[in-house]
């Protein structure tokens, strides 16, 4: 039933996606199928290469929307599991503790040209479960146009947006995503450079959930900023990521804070702008963004199919090289891993974004920071809606003692 199965697979609908990959060798169909799930951005390239199969298996291409890799992990059944997927580094203390990824050893080699803190990563109470293949961030777009001169901090920002919101000539004076929901994500940089962090760490590197500093001393210091951000205007948690994108894109942001997913929208605007990291809000602290990083992880079901040498090859090797990590890159506007690779990189609005993400955090991936988002990003919607909004300290004290309660929880 299993090798029917698998087989059906390979002349479905579904594998029509990847032809190029089952175009490969017949003879090659008989040592093995790897079925790779990924997203439709990346297909192109997964497709290419791996045209003729990897190590005498074929490769078929299965294209899902990136969130649903990890739902539909959970969910599906053995015989139509993935072998290799294409993931997120936040999802790996989730997978790894549920059994669905498995421990990898990257090869000495393979690891040395891959970025250190994209490795670690995908590493997970000391064990590696995925190759980096990608690192993204968010930025700060300024309209060149509108902004002559680059603002050195963020007080600059301040008041050259809200000089041209009461001049009439922007509707949004900095252009950040939020919605009812909040977004915890994009407004991580204003986050961290008032001192706020997430978790400590342990000596040893390892993330302490105990210590949780959503509202420690620095960050309760500073929170009248955020109280000032909402009497002006400045910030408005109503700016929905449609409303964001359409305020900057029509000339009517004058600076706007978004990821390498809209590179297509910002080299489409009719006007000069720039691509570089939020300034510092208080001196000697950074506006630091998160770092999310993308990786390729091996499934519990590679055994099962028979492919567990081939795929594991596929991840730990292949797929941490600079071929296949540059030609990803140049298909999705992500910047590689490898370092390589990343030296290869001629766009220069990439280059811009990789710049803007020094020193960023790394999203984490234990399982606890999904008692994270909502508190947090509920603080700031409280804080920052206009009028009737919580003073920051309360909105912050109380997302402090959600997540604690919650992580300890479990």
């Amino acid at each position: 039933m299993r090798r029917s199965l698998r087989a059906a697979v390979a002349t479905s609908a579904v594998a029509a996606v990847a032809f190029g990959s089952l175009l490969a060798a017949p003879a090659a169909m008989a040592a093995g199928n790897i079925v790779f799930w990924t997203d439709a951005d990346r297909a192109p390239a997964v497709r290419t290469l791996f045209a003729n199969g990897y190590m005498g298996s074929t490769v078929t291409v299965v294209v899902k929307d990136f969130g649903k890799i990890r739902d539909d992990l959970a969910t599906v059944t053995p015989d139509a599991a993935p072998d290799v997927i294409m993931g997120a580094n936040d999802w790996v203390g989730e997978l790894a503790v549920n059994g669905s990824i498995v421990k990898l050893n990257l090869a000495t080699k393979a690891k040395a040209g891959l970025s250190a803190g994209a490795v670690q990563a995908f590493n997970y109470n000391g064990k590696q479960y995925g190759t980096p293949v990608a690192v993204e961030n968010i930025a700060l777009i300024t309209n060149a146009s509108l902004i002559k001169t680059q603002p050195k901090t963020f007080q600059e920002l301040s008041t050259q947006a809200l000089a041209l919101k009461k001049a009439g000539k922007v509707d949004i004076p900095l252009a950040v995503q939020q919605g009812a929901g909040g977004d915890a994500y994009h407004m991580y940089p204003m986050f961290t450079g008032l001192g706020g962090y997430i978790f400590g760490t342990t000596a040893k590197g390892a993330y302490d959930v105990k210590n949780i500093g959503v509202f420690n001393k620095v960050f309760a210091a500073n929170a009248s900023i955020i109280d000032g951000w909402n009497k002006t205007g400045l910030i408005n948690s109503k700016v929905t990521g449609d409303i964001a994108t359409a305020a900057f894109t029509s000339g009517k942001a004058p600076f706007w804070i978004t990821g390498p997913w809209n590179l297509d929208k910002i080299k489409a605007v009719g006007f000069k702008y720039r691509i570089s990291a939020v300034p510092p809000i208080v001196a000697g602290t950074a506006a630091v963004p998160f770092i999310g990083s993308q990786g390729v992880m091996l499934t519990k079901y590679a055994a099962a199919h028979g492919v567990e040498a081939a795929a594991t090859s596929l991840v730990t090797e292949f797929m941490a090289g600079e071929k296949a990590q540059y030609q990803l890159s140049a298909l999705n506007d992500r910047f590689p891993a490898n370092t390589a690779a990343a030296a290869r990189v001629s766009n220069p609005l990439l280059k811009a974004f990789g710049d803007a993400g020094k020193g960023g955090v790394p999203i984490p991936n234990i399982s606890q920071m999904n008692a994270v988002w909502g508190p947090l990003g509920a603080a700031w919607v409280n804080s920052t809606k206009g009028a009737g909004a919580m003073p920051a300290a309360k909105a912050f004290a109380q997302a402090q003692v959600a997540i604690k309660k919650a992580v300890a929880a479990g």
